[in-house]
Formats: structure tokens, sequence, C-alpha cells
């Protein structure tokens, strides 16, 4: 089961740059029955991982945003431990709640994203809509300036305190928020995001493991296997459609998300 479990994890954040945080901590603890507080630990390393291996990469292939990602790592970094410190405030069933609700939230958002761009297409209207970070189109690489830095800076922030207090990668808010506020490809910002939950998930995994958690050892070979389907997921991301990645991620979130919720509740 941990083999399949974190296999299907790894895939899935290959696949999109994001996902593999919210779905290893149901994975965990559904599918091999650990704790919330011990799936924390698991999970972070897992991700870590797996999406280092995810960057390595996308820095091959030239998707890597590296100065976006670095400032956005360091802003996750500072935040972290106010994820941490909030999580040992609040009882478990308040940090299930909370995970639930933004995963509904995020998942709305992809969805409507979608059909919006879908929408778009078919009414043959080829204007960009304005966005906070703009692309140089000879360099490829973010136009820098006060929008755009404060803009990387909170999503950064903001996905570091998620990732401190649910132990998940922070991706499936970075991926959205690279689609709603630049023009990345939906590919560039899931290597972008792999960049980021790396530096990010590395730092809040060694205070993790400073503080004394420990990793049974079904939670090793979950991580094992997260890393053989990272692999597996960025080989064949590029063949397939972003928009229809995009809508199957948001669906799976859906329904993990409303799965987890009414198992809690009952």
């Amino acid at each position: 089961m941990a083999i399949l479990l974190g296999s299907l994890v790894g895939l899935i954040l290959g696949l999109t740059g994001a996902g593999g945080g919210v779905l290893a901590v149901p994975a965990l603890t559904m599918g091999l029955g650990l704790s919330l507080t011990d799936t924390a630990p698991v999970s972070l390393i897992a991700i870590a991982v797996a999406a280092l291996l995810g960057a390595v990469s996308g820095l091959r292939h030239g998707q890597v945003r590296y100065r976006a990602a670095m400032l956005m790592a360091a802003m996750g970094m500072v935040c972290a431990p106010l994820g941490v410190w909030v999580a040992r405030q609040l009882p478990q069933l308040a940090l299930v709640l909370v995970f639930c609700m933004v995963m509904l939230i995020i998942a709305t958002r992809l969805l409507l994203q979608a059909r919006a761009t879908a929408a778009a297409r078919q009414a043959g209207d080829g204007a960009a809509p304005s966005r906070n970070c703009i692309l140089d189109p000879d360099t490829g690489r973010f136009r820098w300036n006060s929008r755009c830095s404060a803009t990387l800076a909170c999503i950064g922030a903001i996905a570091g305190v998620f990732t401190g207090m649910l132990g998940v990668g922070g991706g499936f808010l970075i991926v959205p928020a690279f689609r709603q506020f630049s023009e990345l490809s939906l590919q560039a910002a899931a290597a972008t995001s792999l960049a980021v939950i790396a530096l990010v998930s590395s730092f809040t995994v060694a205070g993790t493991l400073l503080h004394g958690a420990r990793i049974p050892a079904v939670g090793w070979i979950f991580i094992g296997s997260t890393g053989l389907g990272m692999l597996a997921g960025r080989r064949v991301a590029h063949r397939l459609p972003a928009h229809w990645l995009q809508i199957a991620f948001a669906l799976l979130i859906l329904a993990v998300a409303s799965y987890w919720l009414g198992h809690q509740l009952l």
C-alpha cells in the first residue's frame, strides 16, 4: 500500500507540479493509518525528495524561473515556523477542516480558471489579460518590478505558512497562483513550483527532525516510491494537454477534500 500510494502521489506531483502534499497527507492518514502529527515529517521528506528530482529536470529543460523560486522559497522559509506554531495551538480536527476548506477553494478556482481559458479560446479572444508578473518575450523571464516582486513574495509567504502548519509542500497554492498572476505556462509554473517546494520543504524537514520527529519504516517506503513516481510523471507531463491536466488535478483535489471532510465529520 505504501508503494502504491507513494507512486501515485509522486506521479501527480510530476504531472502538475502541485498536489503532492495535498494528497500525501490523506494517503498517509487514511491509507496507512498514521496520525496527522506523524504524517507531517513523512509527507515533507517525500515531497522534498520528489520535488528536488523534478526541479533538476525542469532546470535541465530551462523551465524553472530560478529568481522567482528563490524569492518565494526565502519568504516560505521565514513564514514556515509560524505555520508550525499555529499547528501546535490547534486541535487535529481544526487542522483537517482548514486543510479541506483550502483544498475546496483551490479546486474551485482551478476549474473556473480552466473554464475561462477555454471560453476565451472558443471566442477567439487573443488579448492576454493583465497580469502582475509579465514575461519578457525576448528572454522568457519575468520583467521584475515592485508589483511582481510583492506578488511572488506574498505567494511564497502563504505557501510557507501552510507548509509548516499542514505538512504540505505548498504547490497546490503556488501553481494556481502562478496561473492567476503571471503569464507562465503550466509546464513552467509546475517546474518553478517544484523548485520552491524542494527548498521550503527541505528547510522545514530539517527543523522537524531536529525537534525529534521520527520516520517509521513504512514512511521510508512511501518516500522512495514518491521519488520514483515523480520521475515517471515528469517524463510524460509534456505530452499531455495542459488544459486537461489542470481540470483533472482540480477534480482530484475536490474529490479528496470532500471525502476527507466527510470522513472526519462523520
